[in-house]
């Protein structure tokens, strides 16, 4: 078998230690070509891996179910394997890089017997950019192959790019038996390689995403004077054509794609303000010649959560869903040979198939139980290809990626943040962005109100140790002259009765206007003890059926809460351990002396 499938010696090598050890009976180059593609869509429904759906309704559209133990990512079984524990920090699972190789080499060995290895070569970002950067992600999987040529840039100008480089990530994925007691997603930032295997679900198999583009990407940053961020970048067009961009991290459940792809309600609509989408998950943070923060979105596609996505609530990631994109774990509705799932309308399909493949009566829906009785699973997926996006923005592939003006951090807190605060500075923003935190809100996860700490939204995508983490942040203040203000959202304040105040949706651009005007120093803001809150007269709220009070209410700061939060930030930083930087507890005493004051 001729394992040598480019001129660079490198990945030749590595193949064919790979092939040795998986042992496959074929092995194809992916060459990122449509016609090849198209083989393999083929080739994947007549073995039932994929189901053709309805072409005049979803055009070149794909059906594709996981196994019903494999449904999404696994932090418990993601480990980050670094020569020294404390590397890896007290977040991260943590595996002794020698043990993990020997461990996972037992599971892969034969794994390929009888099936095609695929050699997937990829970029990260435009081919060729400053910002790029090349991985090969071998895979015995059409699926995952079909999923890597929307969510990445596939093909042999990778290779080309690549030149005779060693400087590429290596990822080795197997379905193998897909065992969920020997499920691993392991790291390992000092060789620049991923191991993934008995899993197919994309979350844990697209090594380009998470994987690279978050955990190893977060590594070399830290190494090369970058970052890599779990945040959406929107752009915001003034009616005279000037376009601000945003970056905001969000933790999941918090409506970070419905931001990234926000449609100005009326009030803006109607004076000629547009909004543009440069990335709904992921952003690469570089310095500008400037002074400023440039980013980009190192991926190509969107792998959205399909329950909920509808016309009201995300028009345009459900119109970038109607062609060219593969859904799973989805319903599929029989009479019309299309999809549905939970949210999307309020027409369940009367003869259709759930996510597990079996005969669905939607009569039987239990919201306490919806993994069982629902027609797609919770988590189900539509991977679609962003130059199908509505409002996909213009600089998409522009290889120097946009300047960031400001970066918003969010989270889901019932009475403690207010709907908008702007950091004193940036050490200030990066205690802000490290002090990020969730309330469960449903039973099913637990005890409703228990707080997630999330910093940054990186909690389970950090490479290395959190400390280390917060202190590289803390460095990039210092390197970016021209560095973007730091703000911090919540989208989800309630009454007593429980419900959202804030309307949420495209009125929290009514939110970001303020933000933006807060970076241009157009409008004043009240000093607080936790940052610059808004003078209510400076958020527009023209239209919506919430009074000025309601508004006060909304941006005021309850001290007592805050003071209550303190101790659970203080227990996190312990949990984080010896290598949270002195800024930051700095910025703890300093938040507490004002608050007592």
């Amino acid at each position: 078998m001729n394992t040598n499938v480019t001129a660079n010696k490198y990945v030749n090598e590595w193949i064919a230690e790979m092939v040795e050890l998986v042992k496959p009976s074929d092995i194809v180059l992916i060459d990122g070509t449509e016609a090849q593609a198209e083989a393999l869509r083929k080739e994947a429904c007549s073995t039932g891996e994929m189901i053709k759906l309805n072409e005049t309704e979803l055009p070149n559209c794909y059906l594709h179910r996981t196994a019903i133990n494999d449904v999404a990512r696994v932090e418990n079984r993601t480990f980050i394997c670094t020569s020294k524990k404390e590397d890896a920090g007290n977040i991260n699972n943590w595996m002794d890089p020698k043990e993990c190789y020997a461990k996972l080499s037992k599971l892969y060995d034969g794994s390929y017997k009888g099936k095609t290895m695929y050699v997937i070569p990829y970029s990260m970002s435009v081919v060729g950019s400053d910002f790029a950067k090349y991985g090969i992600e071998l895979t015995d999987s059409i699926y995952v192959v079909l999923n890597m040529l929307i969510m990445t840039r596939v093909g042999l100008n990778v290779l080309e790019a690549l030149g005779d480089s060693a400087d590429f990530i290596k990822g080795l994925h197997a379905r193998a038996d897909i065992d969920e007691e020997n499920r691993y997603i392991c790291h390992f930032p000092e060789d620049n390689t991923i191991w993934s295997v008995n899993s197919g679900y994309g979350g844990n198999v697209l090594l380009g995403k998470k994987c690279f583009a978050l955990r190893i990407a977060s590594y070399l940053g830290r190494k090369e004077g970058w970052m890599a961020e779990h945040m959406l970048i929107l752009g915001i067009e003034s009616p005279d054509g000037e376009v601000k961009y945003i970056s905001a991290a969000f933790p999941s459940a918090c409506g970070k794609t419905n931001l990234a792809m926000l449609i100005p309600p009326e009030i803006y609509k109607s004076k000629g303000y547009k909004t543009w989408c440069v990335g709904d998950d992921i952003a690469w943070l570089r310095v500008g010649k400037d002074g400023r923060l440039w980013a980009v979105n190192p991926e190509n596609g969107f792998f959205g959560v399909a329950p909920g996505t509808n016309v009201n609530s995300n028009p345009n990631a459900l119109a970038t869903a109607m062609r060219d994109t593969i859904f799973t774990n989805v319903c599929h509705n029989l009479d019309n040979n299309t999809v549905w799932w939970e949210g999307l309308d309020k027409n369940p399909p009367k003869n259709a198939l759930n996510w597990k493949g079996e005969v669905w009566d939607y009569t039987k829906y239990d919201k306490a139980d919806k993994v069982n009785t629902s027609g797609a699973h919770p988590n189900s997926r539509f991977t679609a290809m962003a130059a199908n996006c509505p409002c996909l923005s213009d600089k998409f592939n522009d290889p120097a990626g946009v300047p960031i003006s400001a970066i918003v951090f969010g989270g889901r807190r019932a009475k403690t943040a207010p709907l908008v605060y702007q950091s004193f500075n940036w050490q200030h923003g990066t205690f802000v962005g490290s002090i990020m935190a969730s309330e469960t809100t449903a039973a099913a996860a637990g005890a409703v109100g228990v707080v997630r700490r999330d910093p940054m939204a990186m909690r389970p995508f950090v490479g290395y140790d959190m400390g280390d983490y917060w202190a590289h942040w803390l460095k990039m203040g210092k390197v970016a002259a021209n560095a973007p203000k730091i703000f911090h959202v919540n989208w989800f304040r309630t009454d007593d009765e429980g419900n959202f105040i804030w309307p949420g949706f495209g009125d929290n651009m009514r939110v970001l206007m303020w933000i933006l005007a807060r970076c241009e120093d157009k409008v004043g803001a009240t000093e607080t003890a936790i940052g610059y809150v808004p003078n209510p007269d400076d958020i527009d709220i023209t239209g919506l059926d919430i009074s000025r009070d309601t508004l006060v209410e909304l941006l005021s700061v309850d001290k007592a809460l805050w003071l209550e939060d303190c101790a659970g930030i203080e227990d996190f930083y312990k949990q984080v351990g010896d290598r949270v930087p002195a800024e930051l507890y700095d910025e703890l005493a300093a938040l507490k002396d004002r608050l007592s004051k």
